[in-house]
């Protein structure tokens, strides 16, 4: 257990409560795209759920950290350890390895820029940013900053803070794999697959149904700046 690791953890915990925070509150009328299936509306849900989730294990990995710092008893026997990781406890005492691994530091780079760009596009678009897809009184194209890069750059943000996730807690020496439920071999790959593959059909989803209604709005100057940049995502990928 390292110091590092238990800052990175709660950077990364702070970092995503901004990002996946509304920075307006969706207006009452012109909301659209509200036909998509259930699965994907449940976006607003599942991005609180991974909030709790990413708190509870900064908690718990900054709890094991401090746990080492007594100085009387060595990590094994520390009152709070058996409590907080019992899985390392099952057999024969040990102290659990949570540590910060090359892929976990990197994981934290993309959360970071993740939050960068999300918090960027809030500034972008102001009062027209909403979690909902909704269509302002005096809606207009913008075009500055990330979005002169790629149509949907908060879709970026929110990629790249699934992929940072899944690098730093689902990977070798996080809470989750060391101590938590996804301890089994495997369990981490298979919950980041269906994760990302979830993530990426929500925004598939609403790129086009954004991209739809802006054309409808904006037309030619839509054309134009469609036909100027025509990535969604990553430029020159997606």
């Amino acid at each position: 257990m390292s110091l590092a690791r238990a800052l990175v953890v709660t950077i990364q915990a702070v970092c995503n409560h901004l990002a996946c925070t509304p920075p307006n509150p969706t207006p009452q009328k012109g909301r659209y795209h509200t036909d998509e299936p259930w699965i994907l509306q449940i976006a607003p849900s599942i991005f609180k759920c991974h909030l709790i989730i990413l708190w509870m294990c900064a908690g718990f990995e900054c709890l094991l950290y401090i746990s080492t710092l007594y100085p009387a008893l060595p990590p094994s026997l520390s009152p709070f350890t058996p409590l907080l990781c019992p899985a390392t406890f099952i057999s024969t005492p040990q102290p659990p390895n949570l540590h910060l691994t090359a892929l976990a530091f990197i994981g934290f780079l993309a959360v970071l820029l993740g939050t960068y760009i999300r918090l960027d596009c809030f500034r972008t678009l102001g009062h027209l940013f909403t979690f909902d897809l909704t269509i302002h009184p005096q809606h207009k194209l913008i075009t500055a900053r990330f979005y002169g890069y790629v149509r949907h750059p908060a879709y970026t943000g929110s990629l790249l803070l699934v992929a940072g996730i899944a690098f730093s807690h689902l990977t070798h020496g996080g809470w989750l794999t060391e101590c938590g439920p996804l301890r089994p071999r495997g369990t981490a790959g298979i919950l980041w697959g269906v994760w990302w593959i979830w993530t990426l059909a929500v925004g598939v989803s609403r790129a086009y149904a954004e991209d739809r209604q802006m054309r409808k709005l904006f037309q030619d100057e839509w054309d134009a700046y469609a036909a100027n940049v025509p990535w969604w995502f990553f430029p020159g990928i997606l």
